[in-house]
């Protein structure tokens, strides 16, 4: 088990190619009102992981992901930088959120739907080809170009996520961001996005930070975990040695020997955090 120290996982620049190598997080705390949300976050991040964060619910997760999109204030520092450790460039960052609230019942198209967020036309206007390409470059990025004219309130729910994901990579960001993103979705649409989110891993050199509540996604996909707890991070590392730490163990009664034994016999159901 380790616990937590920012020095844990250092950045391996050899394998960095967008020029945004880390994400630092350094002191950070969230208050809304009186009520303190986080505190003394500190966290690196770097290009090409994928970090889980796992926890119960309240535990601040989603405020995390909102700091880091700029949506929270927050208290601390937060750093995007290059190989040298010098400030970067302001980075692209994409989101993928756990649902999208909209009328069912509503004609719009995803073609629609992707130039009203990207083009200042109206969506009911003839749709630019620059943008229609773009959508269609997107899509086909998440084995989703069959999906443009399909009508929103029609998709099923794996479809819709990667509808939500092909948004998120235009442009392409150097972050990705992804809360609970697989809500509704049967196992075989689970299966396809995160395959898809390795794919794109690999080939775009992505941080992708995931919060989740499924230990056998956070076991299979990601590098590290991070265990949030009591408003800050209790521990990190490996799955196994998150999943093996005692705080861990206490608020979920989940060791990482019996998750493993249970995988093994092929057990199919997901084990969920609640």
């Amino acid at each position: 088990m380790i616990k937590y120290n920012k020095k844990n996982i250092n950045c391996n620049c050899n394998r960095c190619s967008c020029g945004l190598c880390c994400t630092e997080i350094n002191n950070l705390s969230v208050k809304k009102g009186e009520e303190e949300i986080l505190k003394d976050i500190n966290l690196n991040v770097n290009c090409g992981e994928l970090m889980a964060i796992i926890g119960q619910n309240g535990a601040g997760k989603s405020t995390l992901l909102k700091v880091i999109i700029g949506e929270d204030s927050y208290s601390g520092n937060l750093y995007f930088t290059d190989g040298d450790k010098k400030l970067s460039r302001k980075p692209i960052i994409g989101y993928v959120p756990q649902k999208l609230d909209f009328d069912y019942s509503s004609p719009i198209s995803v073609l629609d739907f992707f130039c009203a967020i990207h083009s200042n036309r109206p969506s009911y206007l003839h749709h630019s080809e620059e943008v229609k390409d773009k959508c269609i470059q997107s899509l086909i990025k998440v084995n989703g170009e069959g999906l443009i004219n399909k009508k929103l309130g029609v998709l099923s729910g794996g479809e819709l996520q990667r509808v939500l994901l092909a948004l998120a990579l235009e442009p392409t960001p150097d972050i990705l961001l992804l809360d609970e993103p697989i809500s509704g979705i049967d196992q075989n649409g689970l299966k396809m996005f995160y395959n898809i989110v390795s794919d794109l891993r690999r080939n775009y050199d992505l941080s992708i930070i995931l919060v989740s509540h499924d230990f056998n996604l956070v076991a299979k996909y990601a590098d590290c975990a991070v265990f949030l707890n009591n408003k800050t991070i209790e521990c990190i590392g490996t799955p196994k040695e998150v999943f093996e730490d005692e705080k861990v163990i206490d608020v979920f009664g989940l060791e990482w020997n019996t998750f493993i034994d249970k995988r093994r016999k092929g057990v199919e159901e997901n084990v969920t955090l609640v």
